[in-house]
């Protein structure tokens, strides 16, 4: 499977994290219900690595792989953090557009700090993606 049929396999899940989520975390506070969904992709990634032997091992890591994983472990957790709380607060069908507006985000900040190329295709893209999340976030 190429990155379209993987790209659009995660946001099945995500899709589906946010509904499952949204009924998890009802009457329950929302840092605990991170913890217990941070531990269980703990659990199940480590087990997909294990059941994976071209995954190789921890040896494989340089330090600069190190570095960047763990500081994209905390952008996650705070992520999830604030993910959950907002999903606690708010209706899942409003709070999980607000939360796609990361990918208008990721296509600036790929342009300026990992220097991609800006298309209109890309531009418009995050634009129509940032109109349709105030659309959807300002809906009474």
């Amino acid at each position: 499977m190429g990155w379209l049929g993987w790209a659009l396999a995660s946001a099945v899940f995500a899709a589906l994290t946010a509904l499952l989520a949204k009924v998890g975390v009802a009457g329950v506070d929302s840092t605990l219900a991170t913890a217990v969904r941070t531990c269980v992709v703990l659990v199940f990634t480590w087990l997909m690595v294990w059941l994976n032997p071209a995954a190789g091992g921890l040896s494989g890591l340089s330090g600069r792989n190190w570095l960047f994983l763990v500081l994209s472990g905390f952008a996650t957790g705070l992520s999830w953090l604030c993910y959950f709380r907002a999903l606690q607060l708010g209706p899942a069908s409003r709070v999980a557009p607000v939360d796609k507006l990361s990918v208008a985000l990721v296509i600036v900040l790929a342009a300026v700090v990992l220097g991609e190329r800006m298309t209109w295709a890309k531009g418009i893209g995050g634009l129509l993606i940032v109109a349709g999340a105030i659309v959807i976030a300002l809906e009474h």
